[in-house]
């Protein structure tokens, strides 16, 4: 397979594979505000109103599911991007520079994969493309060559 063919081929499965993407990380996060609102998958659940756990509990739940999903998806990642660099500099950065070093790897990675999300939207399975919610999205282009003149 040349090169040209393998980035074709590639290309028609960029949609299935973003949203396959999104689906895990909703659900994982799903999963994570889950654990923290309800105490289930082994973990304590924080008290109702403590603040900022209980909150970001709540925050990771609902959004993660929206995520999960693929309803007002954009918006939803978004918010979860913003609870994981919250989380990441109010709760790890204090304890070193780099996420190995503070225990803070998975509120990067959730930020940066939501980030994506953000901009790149829901890609297919998403339920907003099935409801005709989805607004305002264009298929995302190559590189813009430079113009000669």
């Amino acid at each position: 397979m040349t090169t040209s063919r393998l980035d074709d081929w590639l290309a028609t499965r960029r949609p299935l594979v973003l949203g396959l993407f999104r689906i895990v990380l909703g659900l994982l996060f799903t999963s994570e505000g889950a654990a923290t609102v309800f105490g289930v998958l082994d973990r304590k659940a924080s008290p109702t109103g403590d603040w900022p756990f209980w909150y970001a509990g709540v925050i990771e739940l609902v959004c993660g599911a929206l995520v999960l999903l693929g309803l007002a998806t954009r918006a939803a990642a978004f918010l979860c991007s913003g609870i994981m660099a919250f989380a990441y500099f109010t709760e790890h950065q204090q304890d070193g520079l780099f996420p190995l070093q503070n225990g803070g790897l998975a509120p990067v990675l959730f930020c940066w994969g939501f980030l994506l999300v953000v901009f790149f939207g829901p890609g297919a399975l998403a339920l907003e493309r099935v409801l005709g919610r989805e607004r305002g999205t264009r298929p995302v282009a190559g590189p813009v060559a430079e113009r000669s003149g």
